[in-house]
């Protein structure tokens, strides 16, 4: 069987299988392949093909595509706040009822919020760990003396979160960046 015989193009793989069993051995060596590959033995002839060769030189190249797995600690700076206005969080955390969590992009959670057609401006504080009253309390007093008025404000435990009515993003940032946080 020199060359794949035309009659055998529209038929199927299975047909094509038996077709070439029948004629003999193989001759071209994808045909050794699909041979093996379908009936799972191999031949003495195909001993020259030894299968595949796994190369561990260039997998360097590969990781270097693969993302992280985990964000790398942030590098020490000359001065803080960074020109982003980023500051690590102290080194032991504060004496308080309750903690809030940095992101995991070392980011303080606090964010905005608009929803109803950006007719309702909330601000989100997330991550929040231990007494979520007390920090709401000690948000709204914040937010009191800074605007004059009391917020209105929304505390879910399950989500361990508080939404805070207005736009408050930078200053509860820098409130809780302040208290160590």
């Amino acid at each position: 069987m020199a060359a794949f015989p035309s009659a055998l193009t529209g038929v199927g793989l299975r047909k094509t299988l038996l077709v070439l069993r029948a004629v003999g051995r193989p001759r071209r060596p994808w045909q050794a392949a699909l041979l093996r590959h379908v009936s799972g033995k191999s031949n003495s002839a195909d001993l020259k093909y030894p299968g595949i060769v796994e190369s561990t030189e260039e997998y360097k190249f590969v990781e270097r595509l693969i993302p992280p797995t985990t964000v790398p600690v942030p590098p020490k700076h000359d001065q803080y706040p960074t020109p982003s206005g980023w500051r690590p969080p102290q080194d032991l955390p504060p004496d308080l009822p309750y903690f809030v969590r940095r992101s995991r992009m070392h980011n303080v959670p606090v964010y905005k919020d608009t929803s109803h057609h950006g007719s309702r401006k909330m601000t989100i504080i997330r991550k929040i760990e231990g007494d979520i009253w007390a920090l709401e309390n000690d948000v709204k007093g914040f937010l009191t003396e800074l605007s004059g008025l009391t917020p209105a404000t929304q505390v879910n435990e399950n989500t361990c979160s508080i939404r805070v009515k207005g736009y408050f993003e930078e200053e509860l940032k820098t409130w809780l960046m302040d208290k160590g946080f």
